[in-house]
């Protein structure tokens, strides 16, 4: 019935009227119970409480006042303006936050609403502005409901005076606004800022004035507003004419006068003037006096007065005229040049047409002249081949007559000229550009040097000359016609400069990957003048008996040591001897090429005791053939065709121990096809010697694939008949 919530007087109001209803109802009874008697005892009680209470109540609310009093003194001894907002009301604030702005001061009492006071504080006449809109602060603050946010604003009010609201929640129903005075800090502030922007404005004239361009501002009404030295410098004007206020047609007038500027430059002005207008900058080159060039550059200001700058570029624009007048005069140096260049290059393109014409005659010489060795080869040698024959047979037959001295001298004098036209005929091929003239293959050193002391023991021995060779086992990479050419020509020309009773001496000497062939002789040796040209054609040393040669045989090993890489030199020293050696390299593991088969040392002392086929085109070489084989104690079957080689077969009916066979026959025949159809016709394998003046690769290559030993023209009678007795002793 009482609820201990309510003020006093409420409960005291509640308790009286239970209590007159309880007397009211007492008496109406005749008798009071208990129960009667109880509730009137719990009234009693109850008012008893109340009347506690309600001195208690009485005792708080002069405690509040005391403390509402000591918190409205504190805030009045604050030097800060504060009130405190409620539930968006106003319950507190000290003097300083009232009397902040007198024309509202009134209207600031408790209970004002927080918006009232924003809304009356943006409308106060002593308000002279703020950092942010009033809104925008009760927007913050409303915003965000989290106790300690704290939202400022700076506000100036009447009399230069600056302050900073705080305004801060402290929970979520109190509000809190400071005020805090920060006028002295804003005039400090203030007059640092202007004390820096008189020092920049300082700073800015003298930068001003010491630029090395002239600089002049103008006004809207073109008026000089201010101007540095070094614009009057340039222009050449004193300082009376471009003092502040003067205008722009005065100074041009001014300038005119002295002759500075063109009598129309006021019409060149006002075009600048519209420019300047329309895009806000512009920029000319003008003349200035005599002999000066200035750059203008003008731009436009806010205010609509515009800046001019001045630069003095006489001397760029003169360094550019000069270099533009060197560029010219350099544009027609290279011009001229370029037509020379032009005129040469016609020229090359002449000389080039020349040449190519020439290279192509050339290599026509030089097929022409391959096809005229391919000719001589055989053709040239063909007679000499018949001759050799021929003479040989006349030395057997007349060896006990008178005529053996003539024969002797007839077969020297033939020996001479064999040599002779071996050694043009090998330089001739060395130097006609044949890919095919050199072959460099495997060969062994020990087949060629055994196979060269065969072929000149017969002259040592003639001219009382020991020969040595010391075999060599070594394979050398090289081409075996011309390496077996060079060391016949070295050990010949060895012999022949040795005097009787003297020594040559064939050998090698291994140097690494290297191999050094060795020629020593004993003989008149070389002078060192005479060393320098001794391998040339036809030259000879000066010490050299008449009829020692001609000069080509070195001259032919240079060449082909030079085709085939090898490294030719001589030692020498008059009356004592020379060394000639050759270098070459060393194939380690390989299978040199066969070399034309046969017995190395001549040990055939007998007769020819054989049935030879002898296939010639030629009849005189096939008659001296034929002769001479006879002479041997030979029987010749002579062939000039494959057709008559056959007949003589069939007609035998029996194959013959060997076949001689020119490699170039008639009709496009040759001696490789004339074997191997003898041969099938016969049916057993005949042994074969291929005669050839073809010393290509091909030709040697024909022979070794078809079993047949290759001699070439003309042949070394000395060699042929211990070849054919070797090669039918070992068919048999």
């Amino acid at each position: 019935m009482i609820d201990p919530n309510d003020p006093p007087q409420v409960q005291v109001e509640k308790q009286a009227k239970i209590i007159d209803a309880l007397i009211r109802r007492a008496s109406r009874q005749k008798d009071v119970g208990p129960s009667a008697y109880r509730a009137f005892q719990s009234a009693i009680d109850l008012q008893q409480k109340v009347a506690a209470q309600t001195l208690e109540l009485e005792s708080a609310r002069f405690e509040r006042e005391r403390t509402r009093k000591t918190l409205a003194e504190a805030l009045a001894s604050m030097e800060e303006g504060l009130a405190l907002f409620s539930d968006g009301n106003l319950n507190i604030c000290n003097g300083l936050f009232k009397g902040l702005l007198p024309d509202i001061s009134d209207s600031i009492e408790p209970g004002l609403t927080l918006a009232a006071f924003f809304e009356l504080m943006g409308g106060s006449k002593y308000l002279i502005s703020t950092d942010r809109k009033l809104p925008d602060v009760q927007a913050a603050l409303e915003s965000s409901r989290n106790a300690g946010s704290v939202v400022s604003l700076v506000a100036e009010v009447s009399r230069d005076r600056w302050y900073q609201m705080s305004a801060q929640q402290t929970s979520p129903e109190n509000t809190v606004l400071l005020l805090t005075e920060i006028t002295a800090l804003v005039r400090n502030n203030r007059r640092e800022k202007e004390h820096l922007i008189d020092r920049q404005a300082d700073y800015l004239q003298a930068v001003f004035q010491n630029m090395t361009a002239g600089v002049c501002t103008f006004s809207a009404s073109g008026e000089v507003m201010m101007q540095n030295g070094r614009f009057r410098e340039i222009l050449g004007v004193p300082l009376t004419v471009v003092q502040p206020g003067t205008s722009l047609q005065e100074l041009l007038d001014f300038m005119r006068i002295r002759s500075l500027i063109a009598d129309d430059a006021w019409k060149q002005t006002d075009a600048w003037r519209k420019e300047l207008s329309k895009t806000g900058s512009l920029r000319a080159r003008v003349s200035h006096g005599a002999d000066r060039v200035l750059d203008v550059q003008a731009n436009a200001l806010p205010d609509g007065g515009f800046l001019v700058e001045l630069k003095d570029v006489t001397f760029e624009t003169r360094s550019t005229e000069m270099l533009e007048n060197r560029v010219m005069e350099r544009t027609a140096e290279l011009t001229r040049a370029n037509a020379n260049l032009t005129e040469q290059y016609d020229e090359k393109a002449r000389v080039e047409e020349e040449l190519r014409v020439a290279k192509e005659r050339a290599e026509a010489a030089v097929s022409s002249k391959t096809r005229f060795l391919a000719a001589a080869s055989h053709d040239l040698l063909q007679p000499i081949n018949a001759a050799k024959l021929l003479i040989s047979s006349l030395e057997e037959t007349t060896r006990e007559t008178h005529f053996r001295p003539i024969v002797e001298r007839l077969e020297g004098a033939f020996t001479s000229a064999e040599y002779l036209l071996h050694s043009l005929l090998d330089i001739s091929r060395l130097e006609s550009a044949d890919p095919d003239a050199v072959s460099a293959t495997d060969v062994s050193l020990q087949t060629l040097m055994e196979g060269v002391k065969a072929d000149q023991a017969l002259m040592a021995a003639q001219k009382r000359v020991q020969l040595d060779v010391v075999p060599c086992s070594l394979i050398v990479r090289s081409d075996p016609v011309y390496l077996l050419r060079s060391i016949q020509n070295l050990v010949v020309n060895a012999i022949q400069y040795t005097g009787s009773g003297g020594r040559v001496l064939l050998g090698c000497r291994r140097r690494g990957r290297r191999v050094v062939l060795e020629v020593w002789d004993t003989g008149i040796g070389i002078s060192a003048k005479d060393q320098l040209r001794v391998f040339d054609e036809f030259a000879r040393a000066d010490n050299g008996t008449i009829g020692t040669g001609v000069g080509l045989g070195l001259s032919v090993v240079d060449r082909a040591c030079r085709l085939l890489g090898h490294k030719l030199q001589v030692r020498s020293m008059p009356g004592q001897g020379s060394v000639f050696s050759i270098e070459m390299d060393v194939v380690a593991t390989a299978t040199p090429i066969p070399m034309p088969q046969g017995p190395i040392e001549d040990t055939f002392n007998g007769s020819l005791e054989c049935i030879v086929l002898v296939i010639e085109n030629d009849k005189d070489v096939l008659y001296g053939a034929t002769q001479r084989l006879e002479l041997w104690g030979a029987s010749v079957l002579p062939a000039q065709s494959i057709a008559e080689a056959l007949m003589h077969v069939a007609d035998m009916g029996m194959p013959p121990d060997i076949i001689l066979a020119d490699y170039q026959l008639d009709g496009g025949e040759t001696g490789v096809q004339a074997t191997q159809e003898v041969r099938a016709a016969s049916g057993g394998h005949i042994p074969a010697i291929l005669i050839t003046a073809d010393q290509s690769e091909k030709v040697r290559q024909l022979g070794s694939q078809n079993d047949m030993s290759v001699l070439t023209k003309p042949v070394d009678l000395a060699r042929l008949p211990p070849l054919i007795d070797w090669k039918i002793r070992a068919h048999a």
